[in-house]
C-alpha cells in the first residue's frame, strides 16, 4: 500500500513536470517575492504644464512619446549642465567613422540581429528549463549557454604560445 502511494507520486511529479515546457523558455525568473507594493513599477511623469503656444504642439503620435514622459537620462544631462539632444542616436558620430569602417572590412551580415534572436530562442527551446523541478537556484541561464563559453584560461595559454602577449588570470583555486 506504501509503495502503491509512492509510486503514484513519483508518477504524478513526472507528469506534472512534463507540462508547459514549450510555454516559458525563460532562462532568468526574476519575480517579486514580498506582499508589498513593486518600488520600481511605478514611475511618475513629469508635471503637467501649459505650453506658450497650441499651435506649437507637436502632432499626437500614437505609441510615441509625450512631452510628460519621464526621461532620466535627459534630465541628469540637464542637471549636471550638459545638454540633453545629445543623447539623441543620430547614427554613427563623426568621430567613430574609422572604427565602424574597420569594424567593417571583412563585410557585414545582414540581418546578424534576427539571425541571432532565431538561434537564441532556439536554443532556449532545446536547452532551457533544465531545473524542472525548481530544485535548487531557479535561473537556468548557465546551463543553457554552458557550451559557449570561452575557456579563458586555455585561450590565454593558446595564445601565448603563439607568442600573443596577454594579461595573466587569477590563481588555481581562487575564486572571484
Amino acid at each position: 500500500m506504501k509503495l502503491r502511494a509512492i509510486l503514484i507520486l513519483v508518477l504524478a511529479m513526472a507528469v506534472s513536470a512534463c507540462g508547459g515546457r514549450d510555454r516559458d523558455i525563460t532562462l532568468s525568473r526574476i519575480k517579486n517575492t514580498g506582499n508589498g507594493p513593486e518600488e520600481f513599477n511605478i514611475v511618475p511623469g513629469k508635471p503637467l504644464q501649459a505650453p506658450e503656444s497650441y499651435r506649437a504642439l507637436p502632432a499626437p503620435t500614437p505609441g510615441g512619446t509625450n512631452i510628460t514622459d519621464p526621461t532620466p537620462k535627459g534630465d541628469s544631462v540637464a542637471a549636471l549642465g550638459g545638454n540633453p539632444g545629445a543623447l539623441a542616436n543620430t547614427g554613427i558620430g563623426r568621430r567613430d567613422g574609422g572604427l565602424v569602417n574597420y569594424a567593417n572590412r571583412f563585410g557585414v551580415v545582414p540581418g546578424i540581429r534576427q539571425t541571432l534572436a532565431r538561434e537564441d530562442v532556439e536554443i532556449r527551446r532545446k536547452r532551457g528549463r533544465v531545473n524542472i523541478l525548481n530544485i535548487g537556484r531557479n535561473d537556468d541561464y548557465n546551463l543553457a549557454y554552458r557550451r559557449q563559453w570561452l575557456d579563458s584560461k586555455a585561450e590565454a595559454t593558446r595564445l601565448r604560445r603563439v607568442g600573443v602577449p596577454t594579461p595573466s588570470y587569477p590563481p588555481e583555486g581562487r575564486r572571484r
